[in-house]
């Protein structure tokens, strides 16, 4: 039963919290309130009701649209509910109880910031730091890896592609990486701890080539000038690597 029980549970939870992370991503970058003031349609400004509200389930019954003016909702919600949603439900199954419900904040945390990477390129360090600070609590708490191996990968995360992003600076005379980008992988190695940190910047680098490959094959020229949202490619490839982290130590 508890095998069912926390894959729901966190699937669930994830669900409501995707919520509050699509709002949260759709809202920031615009300098519009998260947390005052109620929900309403970005549309017609209509204030929504706990029928409206649901996640995944409110949208898909209105057939995506406002019931009000009818104006189209914006998919990243339910993108990101899902997202959650699947977040919440596999770290529930890799490993059930408290530690599965730190490693789906760990997740969702990621999912945020890829978000808005992919949007916006920003990664607020805000939630970096966030991130960063859950890392070093569960390694406090003496969930594996060591808390020795995740301050070796908190620094080393960071310190290598700082260095990159300098070395490319001094040779091309501009900016190569974002520096949010250094920053999310010190956080993600205090997670992961060193060891994986080298499988997820290549894991990183193959979705970034198979979606410019993919880019190519539809017609879309690519360009050395062209940029890439790197710091969510990095979360992208950080959360299978939690889950394969899970599978060694189980």
């Amino acid at each position: 039963m508890e095998m069912l029980l926390w894959p729901a549970l966190l699937g669930l939870l994830g669900a409501v919290i995707g919520s509050f992370v699509a709002t949260l991503v759709i809202r920031w970058p615009e300098g519009r309130s998260v947390m005052r003031g109620r929900s309403h349609c970005d549309g017609c400004g209509a204030s929504l009701g706990a029928r409206d509200l649901i996640p995944l389930v409110s949208a898909a019954l209105a057939g995506g649209r406002c019931r009000r003016c009818r104006a189209p909702i914006d998919a990243r919600h339910w993108q990101i509910e899902l997202g959650c949603l699947v977040i919440g439900a596999l770290a529930g199954w890799a490993v059930p109880g408290p530690v599965g419900l730190a490693g789906a904040a760990f997740g969702w945390l990621l999912l945020t910031l890829a978000a808005l990477d992919i949007a916006e390129f920003w990664l607020p360090d805000a939630l970096t730091a966030t991130l960063a600070g859950g890392g070093l609590v569960t390694g406090l708490l003496g969930v594996e890896p060591s808390l020795v191996d995740r301050l070796i990968g908190g620094v080393s995360g960071f310190a290598v592609l700082w260095a990159i992003g300098a070395g490319y600076k001094r040779l091309r005379h501009r900016e190569g990486l974002g520096g949010g980008d250094p920053k999310l992988l010190g956080a993600i190695g205090l997670w992961l701890g060193w060891r994986l940190l080298p499988a997820v910047v290549l894991l990183a680098a193959l979705i970034g080539l198979a979606i410019v490959l993919a880019g190519m094959l539809n017609g879309r020229k690519a360009g050395l000038g062209d940029r890439m949202p790197l710091g969510a490619l990095l979360a992208i490839a950080a959360y299978p690597a939690w889950l394969f982290l899970l599978g060694q130590s189980s």
